[in-house]
């Protein structure tokens, strides 16, 4: 990796290290800067629920990683970075990839003309900024030889968190209806059946996603 390149990858994980974790109190405490009227908001511990915390909270971890190891690069300390750590940091882009890609294409068209709720507070860090500085830094900075295997552990936090949606929802369905309060994406809106259906498109979709980084980091073996 270019020494250049480096440089700006290590800026941009600390900008997104630290808004990961202000963002993370902010949402925990209930601290607002632009306005009350925000949704897929709360406070405490329940947030984690929230496929969007989450992923957040993993690219940040993530990127805290990266810049321990880009630290002990640039200063001459290491000769190289080892894989994991940015296999560590695909999984995590792709995972706030598809948190980024679901609140604009699916969230903010249900809210019409409030979407703009989607982004206020804690969540303009974890539905816009992060993603997109997740995605920027590894697509274009971070260039690592990938195989192309590890466009199947992109998908992982997917379908790990798409088995707790699914067990959330069944546990808590009455006669084949998911409650609103257990279904907080309204991907079972269509009754607990439609689980299925949800599971396998929201696989493709995250594939697509783990493939497109995957290609436009595009340093190959």
């Amino acid at each position: 990796m270019k020494r250049s390149s480096l440089i700006i990858s290590f800026i941009i994980n600390i900008l997104i290290s630290i808004l990961v974790i202000l963002g993370t109190i902010f949402m925990m405490t209930g601290f607002r800067f632009m306005g009350n009227h925000e949704v897929l908001a709360s406070t405490g511990l329940s947030p984690f629920r929230f496929y969007t915390v989450d992923s957040n909270i993993f690219v940040g971890i993530a990127s805290l990683i990266l810049i321990v190891y880009e630290c002990l690069y640039l200063r001459g300390k290491i000769k190289d970075i080892p894989k994991y750590v940015y296999v560590i940091k695909y999984i995590g882009t792709v995972a706030v990839s598809l948190t980024f890609l679901v609140t604009l294409l699916y969230l903010a068209p249900m809210f019409g003309d409030k979407f703009i709720l989607l982004y206020l507070n804690s969540n303009l860090f974890f539905h816009l900024i992060v993603p997109l500085l997740s995605f920027i830094s590894f697509a274009f900075f971070e260039k690592v030889q990938l195989s192309f295997k590890y466009t199947f552990y992109g998908v992982s936090t997917m379908l790990i968190y798409g088995i707790y949606y699914a067990i959330n929802a069944y546990v808590h369905q009455i006669n084949g209806v998911v409650p609103v309060e257990f279904d907080w994406y309204g991907f079972v809106r269509g009754g607990i059946s439609s689980m299925y259906i949800v599971y396998i498109v929201m696989f493709i979709i995250t594939y697509g996603i783990s493939f497109g980084i995957y290609k436009l980091n595009d340093v190959k073996e």
